[in-house]
């Protein structure tokens, strides 16, 4: 395992950390009475699309797992669409399984959705970054030892971590502290942001950790 690879993982990560403190402190700049708290769905709008767009260029930049095959540009237009399809099906599942968890149905939808965006930004959409709209890929990735470079470590390891930020988050709604970050979905969704920057930093630390451990399957 080359020490250059982890170092690119290391720097893309922090970069995404980086832009998350940012999209906490620029917008009150530009925006009257902005704060986390206070105009959280706005936040959630910022966060997300900032997230989204620079994953996508590093994904451009970086090349995590390359084709090995050159693509048409109907095929790159095709895989594009599908893309968008299943990032926004993904918008929906997490917006089902919320409510099933316990999120109002019908009101705080906004709420709600935008809180299931932010959940498809930091898993969904890095999926779809680095492995394209391929499922079998995505269960392969996701299955015991299917890692096939320290990039989709870094994926398992996020991913587990926004989730489990985001159940943990939620603990403290039902509380009787009648604090402004109980309202929902701010605990969730700042559960999620620790969650995914706390993966951040973990993944290319853990994979530094055991970089002679980890062996890699051939594509």
């Amino acid at each position: 395992m080359k020490e250059a690879e982890i170092k690119r993982l290391l720097a893309a990560n922090l970069l995404c950390v980086f832009s998350i403190i940012l999209t906490t402190t620029v917008p009150a700049f530009f925006l009257d009475s902005f704060s986390v708290l206070g105009t959280h769905l706005t936040w959630l709008c910022i966060c997300s699309v900032s997230i989204s767009a620079l994953n996508i260029v590093l994904c451009l930049v970086l090349r995590p797992n390359p084709s090995p095959k050159r693509s048409s540009f109907a095929h790159k237009i095709s895989r594009f669409l599908k893309c968008c399809i299943y990032f926004f099906m993904s918008c929906i599942l997490f917006h089902v399984i919320v409510v099933l968890y316990g999120a109002p149905l019908i009101e705080s939808v906004t709420e709600t959705f935008l809180f299931a965006v932010l959940l498809s930004t930091f898993t969904t959409l890095q999926c779809l970054c680095m492995l394209g709209p391929n499922i079998q890929a995505w269960i392969r990735v996701f299955s015991k030892n299917g890692a096939m470079s320290i990039w989709d470590n870094s994926l398992q390891i996020t991913t587990m971590c926004s989730i489990l930020g985001a159940w943990f988050g939620a603990f403290p709604i039902p509380l009787d502290w009648d604090r402004p970050w109980q309202v929902w979905p701010i605990s969730c969704s700042l559960g999620a942001t620790f969650g995914y920057m706390a993966g951040l930093i973990i993944a290319p630390l853990w994979i530094h950790w055991n970089r002679k451990q980890l062996t890699y399957k051939s594509r």
